[in-house]
């Protein structure tokens, strides 16, 4: 199955110490190009999540952003610390013992005394399991829309490459007639122009002109690369980047093609084709 490399997945989960969101957007990109929008606290986990995006996309420029909202609507829920307090009570009354002038310390002191507030934090430790788990969902649901696309896209360049290989069946029965009537309008130009047909020399030039314009071998060649298109297709995988370099192949077909055309129904077949080789170029650029 062809995968695109547009696709949409957004998941969130609910885990004790809050709210996690995560949101996962691809579009189509030579190479396979990862962004993080990540909270601060939650950075350290960017290396393990580009690993394991890394191993299930090949191509594509993936935005991922991932955001926690505790309970608490903060990491940092702060308490004081009794314990410091009580050290901070007895080296008091132990400075005071020493300078009955001493003062009491105020609450402003108290609170900007180093450690006296702890902060109930919430480590990475607690947070990389569940965070790695949606990352998971999310990179399955965006797998499966990537497929969904990719049929889509399947199907659209099976159409075209089926009215391709029709194009050239149509011509194919008419090429000698095509060429029979070229070769009869040359003759009759060569005679109008009081040139004895039967000379050596006209006779070279003239077979190598009828060569020139036989398209007999583009024609093989376009059908080589429409039935190498097809079997990629259908085999389906990672395949955007043969089918882009057979689609150049194509286009160089149909513009051989077209130079060589001697007849109004031969241009008219290159210039459709040359249309429809376009829209498989618009489309593989959306392959991966």
């Amino acid at each position: 199955m062809l995968a695109s490399m547009t696709g949409y997945a957004a998941v969130s989960r609910e885990i004790p110490q809050g709210s996690l969101a995560l949101e996962l957007r691809s579009v189509n990109n030579r190479y396979l190009d990862l962004q993080f929008r990540l909270p601060d606290e939650l950075r350290a986990l960017e290396s393990e999540m580009r690993d394991f995006l890394g191993s299930g996309l090949t191509r594509g420029k993936v935005d991922c952003r991932l955001t926690f909202s505790s309970y608490s609507n903060s990491y940092r829920q702060q308490r004081l610390n009794r314990d410091l307090l009580q050290d901070l009570q007895i080296m008091s009354d132990e400075i005071k013992s020493i300078f009955p002038a001493a003062g009491d310390f105020s609450v402003a002191e108290i609170l900007r005394w180093p450690g006296v507030l702890d902060s109930d934090h919430i480590s990475i430790d607690d947070l990389r399991t569940p965070c790695m788990a949606l990352l998971q969902t999310a990179l399955q649901e965006l797998v499966s829309a990537r497929k969904r696309e990719g049929e889509k896209l399947h199907n659209l360049l099976l159409e075209r490459v089926q009215r391709m290989r029709q194009l050239v069946l149509d011509l194919l029965p008419g090429l000698p007639a095509i060429l029979a009537s070229f070769q009869e309008r040359l003759l009759n130009s060569l005679k109008a122009a009081g040139l004895d047909e039967k000379d050596e020399r006209i006779r070279q030039e003239f077979t190598l002109f009828a060569n020139r314009v036989d398209v007999d071998e583009e024609l093989s060649r376009l059908q080589g690369h429409l039935n190498e298109f097809e079997h990629i297709l259908l085999a389906g995988g990672v395949v955007g980047k043969r089918l882009d370099f057979l689609t150049q192949e194509l286009n160089r077909e149909a513009n051989t093609l077209a130079s060589k055309s001697v007849a109004r129904e031969v241009t008219r077949i290159a210039v459709e084709m040359k249309v429809l080789i376009e829209q498989l170029r618009e489309q593989i650029q959306n392959i991966e």
